[in-house]
């Protein structure tokens, strides 16, 4: 035989066993993004995190109301007010600013850590149902994001929304 014979019927035969160890596969697929939106422990995340920070927006919004206060009186006031108690109150002003910027930002800063925290969490029980379902199934490989195309046949998200609704 030929050398360009033997690599035709070696080539051949590859693809071949490549075909039929393809066509024993069970491929699934899971949009993340649908179940980090529909999942019901995203609601509670949610929902725990806006307790866990409620009195210190509360917080904000008291500090945001009377530094508007001070300003508006300073407004109204400001022309029969005497020198010293007009600089009094813009110190007072400008010193209240300076505290609500920075509960501000640490409040940002923490409900963003918490966020985080939160997500991490949600995204191992994630990983735990697509596992769990997997395993159920039979699935050989399970893909998550960066898919260009994936045929519905191939999509388990529902099912793994399913489960976990049931946690």
């Amino acid at each position: 035989m030929s050398n360009l014979l033997k690599s035709l019927l070696i080539t051949g035969l590859f693809g071949f066993v490549l075909n039929v160890s393809a066509a024993d596969l069970k491929i699934g697929y899971v949009q993340v993004d649908k179940i980090l939106q529909d999942a019901p422990q995203t609601a509670e995340s949610g929902k725990k995190l806006e307790r866990e920070f409620t009195a210190r927006t509360q917080e904000l919004e008291r500090l945001q109301k009377q530094i508007k206060d001070i300003e508006t009186a300073l407004d109204k006031d400001s022309l029969t007010m005497s020198e010293a108690d007009r600089k009094n109150k813009e110190r007072d002003s400008s010193n209240l600013k300076i505290d609500f910027q920075r509960k501000q930002r640490e409040l940002r800063e923490d409900v963003n850590l918490r966020k985080n925290e939160e997500l991490g969490a949600l995204q191992d029980k994630i990983n735990k149902a697509v596992t769990a379902v997997s395993e159920a199934e039979g699935y050989d490989l399970v893909v998550y994001g960066g898919v260009a195309y994936a045929n519905k046949k191939i999509d388990i998200t529902d099912k793994v929304l399913k489960s976990l609704g049931k946690k």
